[in-house]
């Protein structure tokens, strides 16, 4: 999945002026990297002519033109309603005949639905709201599979990032026994926040999310890994957690704090 925050350009009215609109679209390589754009940040009008913010939940717009989309259970295949979270399956012009010599990987990535026509799988949980914005959620390969759910890190992370003393966070899965994984929460403390404790974060965490959702362990670092772009290395990230051991009944330690 690759997202893309695009600069409008100024207009002849705006010339000399710091008047610039900040826009998102969503993408892949296999759909010739466009598929979506966020068209009309400032105008979202329902049907009652009235105009609707959508800045309390970001998106990356909606479709561009001659592509469809559908949002798929990840478990049953079924297709889903609006706002209901699930894998964005899209299919256009734009989309790829297939990876070159690649058999296995081209028959996963593209299937046949609905009596014809093949679907890109993106491997992206998203959802569609009722005015066709698109909602990129985290990649399915990221999901934590606490006992019969699915956690999105992400959904965490934004959670997260809401507390006044956390400068950084990433969310990771952790092995458990019982549960198979558990959500952990690797935090970045503020400067002057050391009073924060592993209990306060859970506690934070457990007061906005649904109970299988909340994070069950915290282990403090000094930095958060991410590549030049900003994007978390998760699989560092994962790496690191599973040296970490339990200290006490909410934190973990390790040996680094990378």
């Amino acid at each position: 999945m690759l997202e893309l925050h695009l600069i409008g350009r100024r207009s002849a009215r705006d010339e000399g002026t710091d008047n610039l609109v900040c826009l998102q679209c969503y993408g892949l390589t296999e759909a010739t990297v466009i598929v979506t754009m966020d068209d009309l940040p400032l105008l979202q009008h329902d049907n009652d002519g009235t105009v609707e913010s959508n800045e309390s939940s970001p998106t990356v717009g909606r479709l561009v033109p001659s592509t469809e989309a559908r949002i798929v259970d990840v478990e049953s295949g079924e297709s889903l309603p609006p706002n209901r979270v699930g894998e964005l399956w899209i299919r256009g012009p734009s989309v790829m005949q297939g990876y070159l010599r690649c058999e296995e990987p081209t028959a996963a990535a593209l299937v046949v639905a609905d009596g014809g026509g093949r679907w890109l799988r993106t491997g992206d949980l998203c959802f569609v709201d009722f005015h066709g914005f698109v909602h990129v959620v985290d990649r399915i390969k990221e999901l934590i599979k606490y006992r019969a759910y699915q956690v999105a890190p992400a959904e965490l992370e934004d959670v997260l990032a809401s507390h006044p003393d956390i400068q950084d966070v990433a969310v990771a899965p952790y092995p458990d026994e019982e549960a198979g994984e558990i959500p952990v929460a690797c935090v970045v403390r503020k400067p002057g926040s050391s009073k924060l404790q592993a209990q306060d974060i859970i506690s934070f965490v457990q007061s906005k999310v649904a109970p299988y959702k909340k994070v069950r362990k915290v282990v403090f670092v000094d930095s958060i890994a991410r590549s030049p772009s900003g994007k978390i290395l998760r699989a560092q990230l994962k790496s690191f957690v599973r040296t970490c051991e339990m200290h006490g009944e909410a934190e973990l330690r390790c040996a680094n704090r990378v």
